[in-house]
């Protein structure tokens, strides 16, 4: 028999159409459910992101992390609490293997949308990120534009003169 309880994780996916004192109960009352049986360890609040896939025609949801000690008899009662309540979209207890590392802080921001490359600050950086051409032989560098647009192949046919006179 262990001496420590085991490390449980869970995931809660709420409605975000729900009102927010709503969600903060029912995120209360698994705390309270785990908290009458065993301790909470961590508990994060990630807020409302898009979900990978629709789940009862849902686009997003709001996600919190729960982490805790507990006994199966506390899962039943977290587990059969979570399963009635209708603003809850999906939820996942998840047993942690030891040794596994603590989960990231979230940022205070959220993610940027899309990712964009700036512009570099200084002149040295500018330098090395321009193009260059590598296959462009030297007398193209060397030969003016206007002579380049002035030549003709040589075996091309005059041009045809003005019809009339």
């Amino acid at each position: 028999m262990p001496a420590t309880k085991p490390l449980y994780d869970l995931v809660l996916m709420l409605d975000t159409t729900a009102e927010d004192s709503r969600r903060q109960e029912i995120v209360a009352s698994a705390e309270a459910i785990v908290a009458a049986g065993g301790e909470v360890v961590n508990k994060q609040d990630w807020g409302p992101r898009q979900m990978a896939f629709e789940i009862r025609h849902k686009k997003d949801a709001d996600y919190h992390l729960l982490q805790f000690h507990a006994t199966a008899e506390v899962l039943e009662r977290l587990d059969r609490q979570l399963r009635i309540v209708d603003e809850v979209v999906r939820y996942r207890i998840v047993k942690l293997a030891p040794g596994t590392p603590p989960p990231v802080e979230q940022r205070a921001e959220p993610r940027p949308a899309s990712v964009t490359v700036d512009a570099p600050a200084d002149d040295t950086a500018a330098e090395a990120a321009e193009p260059v051409a590598v296959d462009a032989p030297a007398e193209a560098e060397a030969a003016p534009a206007e002579a380049v647009a002035d030549t003709e192949p040589a075996d091309a046919e005059p041009a045809a003169a003005p019809a009339g006179d």
